[in-house]
């Protein structure tokens, strides 16, 4: 019998990239038809990624954060604490999901939320992510293998912002970004978190939630 109605939750806490990553892949590799899918809930320790046809020349400095060239697709940003990281290994496939329709997903499930903080956010069809006014909030980034996601989103909530000044942000010279905290006062990852994963699972149409 074929779960595909059941998405499990994990939430990792902060973990480093690599590792990860590498489990990422080796979910996707090792997942059957009956596998049920899954959102990994996160953060990552300072770290700059470089989608697989991304240019290095969008570093703008070297420091002391590490840079990893990675799988999925898009140019570079940055991950650090404070900052939410959403892994959606779903069977796109089975879930009767295009790659555009999936990303238009994600990008409202995103708006939906920030609207629950009474703030008004958008989507660009040309450069993904979501946006308040011209500053870039959260950021899409996903590989699609055999017919299954992995890679995902990042929610800027509560972070130093400051490394994305050594960086042209996705690829796009002096992009402001900005984060949830810059407009809500005493705002908590956890509760991002849950009400971003309501709004996701019910856009892919889930009937069963687990959080394991």
């Amino acid at each position: 019998m074929v779960h595909s109605n059941t998405l499990i939750i994990k939430s990792l806490g902060l973990q480093s990239y690599v590792p990860i990553w590498q489990a990422m892949q080796d979910f996707t590799e090792q997942r059957k038809a009956d596998t049920d899918d899954e959102i990994w809930l996160l953060e990552h320790p300072p770290v700059f990624t470089l989608g697989r046809n991304g240019k290095a020349e969008h570093l703008l400095q070297s420091t002391d954060i590490p840079l990893i060239n990675i799988d999925r697709g898009g140019q570079i940003t940055y991950h650090g604490p404070g900052q939410m990281i959403v892994y959606l290994l779903i069977d796109i496939k089975r879930r009767g999901l295009g790659v555009r329709k999936l990303i238009s997903l994600i990008e409202q499930s995103i708006i939906n939320t920030l609207a629950d903080y009474q703030l008004s956010a958008y989507a660009k069809k040309e450069a993904p992510g979501v946006y308040i006014g011209e500053a870039k909030i959260a950021a899409l980034g996903l590989r699609i293998k055999k017919g299954c996601s992995f890679h995902g989103l990042s929610l800027n909530v509560a972070m130093d912002l400051s490394p994305f000044k050594t960086i042209n942000p996705c690829g796009y010279k002096e992009l402001q970004i900005v984060q949830l905290s810059d407009y809500v006062a005493d705002v908590q990852l956890l509760q991002v978190q849950q009400k971003l994963i309501s709004y996701l699972a019910k856009a892919m149409g889930y009937a069963r939630i687990i959080d394991k």
